[in-house]
């Protein structure tokens, strides 16, 4: 076939490397062809069109051209005050409302001022001209705190970063590759050797690092548990027996038996692979072909994601899709740029743009706030965007909900609701051998803010109460399929660990899984509190898992003693 096609053909040929699920945003830019038709020559049918006016400079750019960037890489530093964003100045006054001065309350509380006085610390007003963040209340307690020093640096990066993804330029750690080589193997050592075996593009630099890293954690770290190169091991004692056995189950359904090709014609007789994401945040609002990185890792196997939670971002309403936006949202979506939307599409839990309202409840002039700031909770993620095949899927499941077969592989379900509500459908349908169950950064071990104990009167932790995990954990481990569970921190882990002895109905009625440790795909990039810019944290920091506890019934040969 290849001597009959021309030299040039065959050169394509043999170098062309197909990637058909690539995402919208891999799509080369459009390039200029010259064209055969003279420059003065005017077809038949362009006669009876009107001559348009003459191009003006701003215009006169080819389309093909991209956008030069709105800030450079060396002008990335600026004070929150004087950004040239209008989110990050919005964020700098909710830090000015929400931190205190951490001089003014250390001072506080060493001074043991009476109960009477105003012992409340001052809110920060002050910003750092080292890292551009509202830090104190003063110039001189900024002077004075030497404890900042060692924050500081961080407070910059996550600076810098905030204003390279508002940049304008291209973002080529968000351009994801294809279907992987049949016959290439990936690894899960960590970011560097799986980016390189992955085939992405060359991460050139820490910053690019951090970027990628936090819109990729959420679906590698599924992969990075359930693959059967994952780097959780018995042989560095991350995975359990039993969990060697959960996890044997679930691969019989990811894989294909040893020697077989890695195909997608494999899946044809496959069943579909479930995934339950219960507490869902920022994870529902990342775009499907992020989510699709997941699949690409299991080329013969199905996916269905299920988004579970009150704060699953669900699609805007089609009736606001043809809606013209007013002045004052055009103005601040031309201030915005293609890079603001990825980054807060890929924000996580504790760092989020934007919030929305219903159409129904929001009057027709009232703008949207620019920021919201994250206080404790996270507020729910802005809607994200409606796919051609989109559908609403409320009959179904009787919540607000969607459901988006976006390939033939992958298939997302939202559902804005707890997972108490919706549990009876799937509670008879649920195989250790097809489902599992993640939760990222669920807060096992954080204090309720809704329910408190009548015996004591202190806040049930939210691992026992009756309005959170309290009855969602045993229903789980009755299923016997696997628990997985992330933390943003070494304590966020083992407060979360150490909560399940006191649960009850979950304490002791467990088999570990995977134990507690660091998980090598965790984001790279601080996430920082607006209630204090000292609470820094890293999204998906640690991993464990955990499933129902089995006991073994043995058979008895005989009645009578021996």
């Amino acid at each position: 076939m290849l001597s009959t096609l021309p030299r040039r053909s065959c050169t394509r040929l043999l170098t062309s490397r197909t990637a058909p699920c690539l995402s919208h945003s891999r799509l080369p830019h459009p390039v200029l062809v010259p064209s055969t038709t003279p420059a003065s020559a005017r077809t038949f049918l362009s006669w009876f069109k009107s001559k348009g006016k003459f191009p003006s400079a701003a215009n006169s750019q080819p389309q093909g051209a991209p956008a030069a960037p709105l800030l450079s890489e060396d002008d990335l530093f600026h004070p929150f005050s004087q950004s040239p964003f209008p989110a990050i100045r919005a964020r700098g006054e909710a830090i000015r409302q929400l931190a205190p001065c951490p001089v003014c309350a250390t001072a506080h509380a060493h001074d043991g001022v009476h109960a009477h006085t105003a012992a409340q610390p001052k809110a920060v007003a002050f910003e750092c001209p080292d890292c551009g963040w509202p830090t104190h209340c003063s110039e001189e307690h900024w002077a004075a705190d030497a404890e900042h020093e060692k924050y500081c640096s961080r407070l910059r990066e996550v600076n810098e970063d905030e204003h390279d993804l508002r940049s304008g330029r291209r973002m080529r750690e968000f351009e994801l590759p294809g279907a992987q080589d049949t016959e290439a193997a990936i690894s899960f050592a960590n970011w560097d050797v799986f980016w390189y075996t992955r085939e992405f593009p060359s991460m050139d630099s820490e910053r690019s690092r951090r970027h990628a890293s936090k819109i990729l954690t959420y679906p590698v770290t599924i992969g990075s548990v359930l693959h059967q190169f994952s780097n959780l091991t018995l042989s560095n004692q991350r995975l359990t027996p039993e969990g060697s056995r959960s996890l044997a189950a679930l691969r019989t359904n990811l894989h294909v038996p040893p020697g077989a090709p890695e195909t997608p014609e494999a899946a044809a007789t496959k069943p579909q692979m479930r995934i339950f994401i219960l507490g869902a945040r920022a994870e529902s609002a990342l775009p499907p072909h992020v989510w699709e990185q997941l699949c690409l890792l299991f080329p013969s196997a199905l996916f269905h994601l299920y988004f579970i939670g009150p704060q699953v971002s669900l699609p805007k309403p089609a009736s606001e899709l043809n809606r013209r936006p007013t002045k004052s949202t055009a103005s601040s979506e031309t201030a915005s740029t293609s890079s603001e939307a990825s980054a807060s599409a890929s924000s996580t839990s504790e760092s989020t743009e934007r919030t929305a309202t219903p159409p129904e409840e929001q009057a027709p002039e009232e703008e949207k706030p620019v920021y919201v700031p994250n206080v404790y909770q996270p507020p729910t993620p802005a809607p994200i965007m409606r796919l051609k095949r989109t559908r609403s899927s409320i009959e179904q499941y009787g919540v607000p909900s969607y459901t988006v077969p976006y390939t033939p592989q992958l298939t997302i379900t939202g559902m804005q609701a707890n997972y108490m509500d919706v549990h009876a459908q799937f509670q008879e349908t649920l195989d250790p051998y097809t489902d599992c169950f993640f939760l990222f950064s669920p807060g096992f071990g954080f204090p309720s803010p809704d329910s408190t104990n009548p015996e004591t009167g202190e806040p049930y932790l939210q691992v026992a109460s009756p309005t959170e995990w309290g009855p969602v954990l045993p229903l789980l481990l009755a299923s016997k399929c696997p628990v997985f569970v992330t933390g943003f921190s070494p304590a966020d882990v083992e407060r979360d660990v150490k909560s399940l002895s006191t649960a009850p109905e979950v304490a002791g009625e467990f088999d570990w899984v995977i134990t507690p440790g660091p998980n090598a795909f965790g984001s790279e990039k601080w996430e920082v509190a607006d209630f204090d810019p000292r609470v820094m944290v890293k999204t998906n920091w640690g991993v464990w898992g955990i499933r129902g506890k089995r006991r073994e019934v043995r058979e008895r040969s005989s009645w009578l003693p021996l």
